[in-house]
């Protein structure tokens, strides 16, 4: 079985606990304004618009209507090639197998505490970390989900049998808001969110703040409703993200980041309706 990994970042304390290897898969369903790294949406369609904007020569169109070459040894890493791709996507994207994955792993074994699985959307890859997990697991370390909530987790009991904790994005309570910023309704966000707390699986829950209004307020109020049956007995964290422009596609980058106030007044908000830990980062 194999997955196709947007890039691994080998050393992240922003993924989960401790210091983590981050895959970051290709794929999303979804299409959030403020997303950072649009370049995990879509799949190359091999049209080479990349390889003439190489400046580095590092991308070969070979065979037209296939993905590009990529000749890493050459790539400057300046992101020309991400820029100029029309499909939301990368010529640097790598199909890799359970031992490719673990034995890029192993070499950073000593230093980390677990992997995260993040995107795009990891879950369109549930197969693939079902079967990863319990490899990963076996090397004494732990293994976590970031995650847009879309998948039915109830229909992939396997998966979160193996899965050490689920860190779950809301980005807005109101329907209609979330689907302005996202393509998508919140439905099955909601449910993920309540079965995943139910099941002791559901560490952190997220919601990205701008300076323009898309009803944090009313997302960290709901949300708190939503879980806090839960809340005791999990103490799960609620992390308010401020909008930060980086990656961020150009006509998106106006959404601004918020104040300081903004983000103080959630925080005190979220605490007041029952969550224990809320941080701001």
């Amino acid at each position: 079985m194999t997955a196709l990994i947007n890039r691994i970042i080998d050393y992240s304390a922003v993924n989960g606990p401790g210091i983590r290897t981050v895959l970051v898969f290709q794929g999303c369903n979804f299409r959030c304004r403020y997303c950072h790294v649009p370049d995990t949406f879509g799949n190359c369609n091999g049209c080479g618009i990349c390889a003439y904007h190489c400046p580095a020569k590092a991308l070969k169109l070979e065979v037209p209507g296939l993905a590009p070459q990529w000749i890493e040894e050459n790539c400057i890493d300046c992101g020309a090639c991400v820029n100029a791709c029309r499909k939301d996507s990368s010529p640097k994207i790598k199909r890799m197998s359970i031992k490719d994955v673990l034995d890029h792993i192993m070499e950073h074994r000593r230093h980390i505490r677990g992997i995260t699985c993040s995107g795009g959307e990891c879950t369109l890859h549930a197969e693939f970390m079902t079967e990863l997990f319990p490899v990963i697991r076996q090397q004494k370390l732990n293994c976590l989900i970031e995650t847009n909530g879309s998948l039915n987790f109830e229909k992939h009991s396997g998966l979160l049998d193996c899965c050490d904790g689920v860190m779950l994005d809301i980005k807005a309570a109101d329907p209609v808001r979330h689907l302005e910023l996202t393509g998508r309704g919140n439905e099955e966000v909601l449910q993920s969110a309540v079965f995943l707390a139910k099941r002791g699986k559901l560490l952190e829950v997220r919601t990205v703040v701008t300076r323009a209004d898309y009803g944090e307020r009313d997302t960290v109020e709901k949300t708190a409703a939503l879980l806090r049956p839960y809340l005791a007995k999990n103490r799960i964290t609620y992390r308010l993200i401020p909008f930060r422009v980086f990656g961020v596609r150009r006509e998106y980058r106006s959404l601004g980041t918020p104040g300081q106030t903004k983000l103080e007044e959630l925080r005190s908000l979220a605490l007041a309706e029952g969550f224990v830990k809320v941080l701001i980062s």
